[in-house]
């Protein structure tokens, strides 16, 4: 595989921090209504179980991680979700699913293979 583990910070990839910062249930469910619209702390901390400082301590995860940017709109901030935030995860996650497909095609061919010879 073309990525390293994330375990160890000298071979951690950016896929990682994303990873890391999508693993808990509550940034999940910020990022996807951010997926949705733009909006400020105080809409997204609606419906949400926990209080509007937590939300603001999981949006800069999310943006530490890149996955998130805000602006300055007034007297509150927007956050949305990064252009290329993802991208890394992606990248990772297409990378995965390659060597899935290869390994499957690659077994394909073995049992076709196997099966061909066995029936001559």
């Amino acid at each position: 595989m073309a990525y390293g583990n994330s375990n160890h910070p000298e071979t951690a990839h950016p896929y990682a921090t994303a990873l890391e910062a999508l693993a808990d249930p509550t940034r999940r469910a910020i990022v996807e209504r951010l997926s949705a619209t733009p909006a400020p702390v105080g809409v997204l901390a609606a419906g949400l179980p926990v209080s509007r400082p937590a939300v603001s301590q999981h949006l800069k995860v999310l943006g530490a991680a890149g996955l998130v940017i805000s602006e300055p709109r007034g007297a509150r901030r927007i956050y949305r979700l990064a252009p290329q935030g993802l991208a890394p995860l992606r990248d990772y996650l297409d990378t995965l699913w390659d060597e899935a497909l290869a390994s499957f095609a690659a077994e394909a061919r073995r049992e076709a293979a196997t099966t061909w010879k066995d029936s001559s």
